[in-house]
């Protein structure tokens, strides 16, 4: 890929709780659909959904570039949003995600495929403390890189500033980061959480470097145990707020 300057100018969508539209170089990319009504979900941990979509799957059109950072939970994939999968050309996700979802393409850590003009580079995420993988399962991030675009890190459900760190410093130019925060907390690790809390992303946010920070994964859903207003309080009390991008659901937003 040639380098080039790339301007930090993104226009976004919030449907709600993880799931963002994204316009990059000609492609419409959705982050973990979730589309369905308020409603329980079953399984080792009951999850309440709150809130539905702000915008439908209909309104937005049509998707290029699904970008799942995983499949086992609800809260990131719903059942609305699973059959909208396959309406969608390219579904990327986990290897583990492939081996469940025909037609989905599963990247490992550090694995880069094309769509495109975009380089699409899978990155490592932790949905826990050190060892959640037995519990949570795999998930995945994604770097998006393209000739004249801002470089986009998508972190997925991580709860990790280390692996932050790490992809930071792989790719030292990231212009706009989508951070999953809420601090979401299921109660499998106690007061753990499995998704970025305020503290914690402000710690992404330094080792991001100067990167805007667009944050979701915070309403919706009642085990997201911060709001964004708390996140907004963290990041101005620290001097950040200049740095944050925060998306109202149903209204699109320009990241510059």
């Amino acid at each position: 890929m040639t380098e080039t300057i790339a301007p930090a100018s993104l226009s976004a969508l919030l449907v709600g709780g993880p799931t963002l539209q994204f316009d990059y170089a000609g492609l419409s990319f959705l982050t973990d659909p979730t589309f369905d009504e308020p409603g329980d979900y079953d399984g080792p941990v009951v999850l309440h959904k709150l809130t539905g979509p702000a915008v439908s799957a209909d309104a937005l059109g049509a998707v290029d570039v699904v970008l799942l950072s995983h499949d086992q939970h609800f809260d990131n994939l719903d059942h609305s949003g699973r059959a909208l999968l396959g309406r969608v050309p390219t579904v990327l996700s986990t290897s583990a995600a492939a081996g469940r979802i025909p037609g989905v393409v599963g990247l490992e850590p550090w694995q880069t495929t094309a769509v495109g003009a975009v380089e699409i580079t899978a990155v490592p995420a932790l949905h826990g403390p050190e060892g959640a993988e037995a519990l949570s399962g795999v998930v995945t991030g994604f770097v998006l890189r393209a000739d004249g675009e801002p470089t986009v890190y998508v972190s997925g459900d991580n709860a990790s500033v280390d692996l932050v760190r790490e992809i930071a410093a792989r790719f030292p130019s990231i212009d706009v980061a989508v951070l999953f925060v809420g601090a979401a907390n299921p109660g499998r690790f106690g007061d753990i959480d499995v998704t970025l809390n305020a503290h914690t992303a402000l710690q992404a946010a330094e080792a991001l470097g100067d990167a805007l920070i667009v944050p979701v994964h915070g309403e919706g859903w009642a085990h997201f145990s911060e709001t964004l207003e708390r996140l907004e309080l963290v990041f101005g009390y620290a001097g950040k707020a200049a740095r944050l991008r925060v998306p109202q659901r149903g209204e699109r937003l320009t990241v510059a």
